[in-house]
């Protein structure tokens, strides 16, 4: 079992940013918590911008080419609070893949930004790959309140193989084992 913690980015917590995302600050404790409970099974993702988009991705960052940054920029750093953590870069909203299926071996914890968007892809595409989701409620933050709330809701539609937690229960678990 892996915790998988998505995109805590700069570009995502500032609130100049053209993303920034209003409760970003609310997860940030939450998701200490977490870290400190899985230890070395930490695995913090980052979104990145394509050197070319392709696709639907030119539209997309046509709408948002402040985005269009490099890696190192500032705007894709992860947060202080995690500064200086290893990072899994994906170009795309959801971080599924080869190496968190590896880390995840069949399990998979998630928390992070934005519940709506990156949290949710990631979660369906795990969930399609069979492995088993724990979307921690608490410790993820939509682009608003509403769209948080929907798609908690809409992954819960996703159970059994699919559950939302808070970080308590997580943590409540854990001292029972």
């Amino acid at each position: 079992m892996v915790l998988a913690v998505i995109d805590l980015q700069r570009i995502f917590a500032e609130p100049e940013s053209g993303w920034a995302t209003p409760d970003f600050q609310r997860v940030v404790k939450p998701t200490q918590r977490l870290v400190e409970l899985f230890g070395d099974d930490v695995v913090f993702t980052r979104f990145i911008a394509p050197e070319h988009p392709t696709g639907s991705w030119i539209p997309y960052y046509e709408q948002w080419p402040f985005a269009l940054q490099p890696p190192d920029s500032y705007a894709y750093q992860l947060v202080d609070e995690f500064r200086g953590a290893p990072t899994l870069d994906k170009t795309t909203f959801g971080k599924w893949g080869p190496e968190l299926a590896a880390a995840a071996n069949g399990q998979l914890v998630l928390s992070g930004v934005t519940t709506d968007c990156c949290v949710l892809t990631t979660a369906l595409a795990a969930v399609d790959a069979g492995v088993a989701v724990q979307v921690v409620e608490d410790a993820c933050a939509g682009v608003d309140e509403a769209s948080h709330r929907k798609a908690i809701d809409l992954m819960r539609l996703y159970s059994p193989m699919l559950e939302v937690v808070t970080v308590d229960e997580l943590v409540n678990r854990a001292g029972q084992q």
